[in-house]
């Protein structure tokens, strides 16, 4: 199917937008009137970018408060219409969007709602031009898709249809099978729009907090089927009005947006993109270092053993149980120091897995590699980690293992067990993009979104993980672009008892993160703990948290560069990541950079 994307949901200049829209791959767009206004461009040279860039110009909008008004008022509406057609015909748009009315002069009256748009309809015929009349959910007589589609029945013009657009239908709780009666070739546009389930007023709800379909709690593709068995044909369009959306960078923006409507069209059987490849483990994790040895010291503390070296890179491969962690000293680091770079997961398909995400958008990673070196695919997340597909151990695939050299050494099996979950944090504009990335082109599950506090604002959190749980990422973004709070970046391993581990840690020389005395005089209180464990659990800075499937314990380093280690021990039946005691984390780890 065509696919549409409208400016306002992107930003920049008009150019830019156009631009990031013909790059993500849309075949079209909406052009929105402030965009064309702002614009230096005159309408035969937008008309003529947008012909350049292979884009068809779908839909003119919007036009407003025409319908249902006093005679005078309507006069002056249709000469304002006149002026909007004949521009239209310069820029080479064929349909407008006209909005129901939410002038107070507007009257209750169908009859002459269904007249005025006739009239207006037969001025647009004229120019050659269709008009699509939408419901808004705040229309002050007219806010419900049947009710516009009422209205332009009862007008029976044949330039005239109407406009769905699922926000305005599902933000107000309509049933969407509804649609079917309405006949196909009289749904002039479908535009498409995603919200977190809010309870706030519907105008600011449209106006802020929209986002692409799968984004949100709305059911998209049950509203697009419906639409389809109608029998429309024209393209989907998205509408998205986006606080973020209107700062972050258009491209990265128009890409998430296409992918969105790429996976809605998988999901209403509409394309066949190759099938979901779900990870099965997490191969290893690479931190990249401008210093290997404050890394080597830590991962040394928690009993890891460097077992192996790259062939040809500086890139040494650390493990004690299943958990390997990769250290570079050639990558490009930032200024913050040691970062999470790289994530290998287990594939059951690392080529399909490839092929897969390379249809969905995501950046294939160009990759420089040695004589005999293992071939890996490789893509970039949104936040620009690279996630490599991976087949550890089985035969016939390629292992990446087989591109390092073993420089045996003894490994502590009482230690660390496998990597529990990656904590990624992202750039503030990318966290909805973060989550629909890794559900769609990775096939996780992504879990309920966590507001969590800290010290200074509010840290949004997002699970994604596969069935079993032995993929887990944690995706955190802070509340402002210049909040640093959720920089860091963090590894948890799993191990067996947290406080033997921790014990360990500590005697070979490893900083454990101190927790204020306050939280374990609250635990004491919150749960049934021995005075014995409760102590050994402030001692170590342990925190505890404990749930319908059974309890989860966990303690944290101190940070190297953007990075600190987490040590878990979760029942088999806890299935959270501590959330509760998160503030209690973030505010130890200000205090601890501010002591510095």
């Amino acid at each position: 199917m065509r696919t549409s994307i409208a400016t306002v949901s992107l930003s920049g200049t008009l150019t830019e937008k156009l631009t990031a829209a013909s790059r993500a791959g849309f075949d079209g767009v909406e052009i929105f009137e402030n965009d064309l206004l702002a614009s230096p461009l005159g309408p035969e040279e937008i008309r003529a970018r947008c012909a350049d860039l292979g884009l068809a110009i779908e839909l003119y909008q919007p036009m407003r408060d025409i319908e249902a008004v006093p005679r005078d008022e309507f006069a002056r509406n249709l000469r304002r219409a006149r002026h909007k057609f004949e521009l239209m015909r310069r820029l080479g748009a064929d349909t407008v969007l006209v909005c129901s009315s939410v002038s107070p002069t507007a009257v209750d009256d169908d009859g002459l709602a269904a007249e005025q748009l006739s009239e207006l309809a037969d001025l647009a015929g004229d120019f050659g031009i269709r008009v699509a009349y939408e419901a808004l959910a705040w229309g002050r007589h007219v806010s419900t898709y049947d009710h516009a589609w009422n209205i332009v029945r009862t007008a029976g013009h044949p330039a005239l249809g109407t406009c769905l657009d699922s926000f305005h239908i599902l933000s107000r709780g309509s049933d969407p099978e509804g649609i079917e009666d309405i006949p196909g070739e009289k749904i002039f546009f479908l535009q498409l729009a995603d919200a977190p389930r809010l309870a706030m007023d519907v105008l600011r709800w449209s106006r802020h907090h929209r986002c692409f379909p799968g984004q949100g709690g709305f059911d998209v593709a049950g509203l697009l089927r419906h639409v389809l068995r109608a029998g429309y044909t024209g393209p989907l369009s998205l509408e998205v009005f986006n606080d973020v959306f209107r700062q972050a960078d258009a491209g990265p923006t128009a890409v998430d947006a296409r992918r969105s409507l790429l996976v809605l069209q998988e999901d209403v059987g509409a394309a066949d993109p190759p099938a979901p490849v779900v990870p099965t483990g997490i191969a290893f994790a690479e931190l990249v270092t401008p210093d290997a040895e404050p890394v080597a010291a830590v991962l040394g503390a928690l009993g890891f053993a460097r077992t192996a070296r790259h062939q040809g890179k500086p890139v040494d491969l650390w493990q004690q149980g299943q958990a390997r962690i990769l250290v570079n000293t050639a990558g490009a680091v930032r200024r913050e120091g040691t970062q999470l770079a790289a994530i290998g997961l287990e594939s059951p398909d690392p080529a399909g897995a490839a092929r897969r995400a390379e249809a969905l958008l995501a950046p294939v990673l160009p990759r420089r590699r040695g004589e005999g070196d293992a071939p890996l695919d490789a893509v970039a997340a949104p936040d620009g980690t690279e996630l490599f597909f991976c087949a550890t151990g089985r035969p016939h695939l390629p292992d990446w293992r087989a591109d390092f050299e073993d420089t045996p050494t003894a490994t502590d099996p009482a230690g660390a067990e496998r990597i529990d979950h990656l904590a990624l944090a992202q750039p503030w504009h990318h966290f909805d993009e973060a989550a629909l990335f890794h559900r769609s082109v990775l096939g996780l599950e992504a879990q309920e979104s966590v507001d969590v506090a800290d010290p200074y604002g509010l840290l949004r959190s997002r699970a994604v993980t596969n069935a079993d749980g032995s993929v887990r990422i944690a995706l955190g973004v802070g509340a402002a672009p210049t909040d640093d709070t959720a920089h860091a970046q963090h590894l948890a391993l799993a191990t067996g008892d947290v406080v033997a581990a921790a014990r360990r840690f500590r005697a070979a020389g490893g900083r454990l993160l101190p927790m204020p005395a306050n939280y374990y005089d609250d635990l004491a209180a919150r749960f049934d703990l021995a005075d014995e464990e409760l102590e050994t659990f402030r001692d170590l800075g342990i925190l505890y948290d404990r749930d319908a499937g059974g309890a989860f314990r966990h303690c944290y380093t101190e940070t190297v560069g953007r990075l600190f280690f987490e040590l878990v021990q979760r029942d088999p039946g806890y299935h959270g990541y501590g959330a509760p005691n998160a503030p209690v984390r973030l505010a130890a780890q200000h205090a601890r950079r501010s002591a510095r």
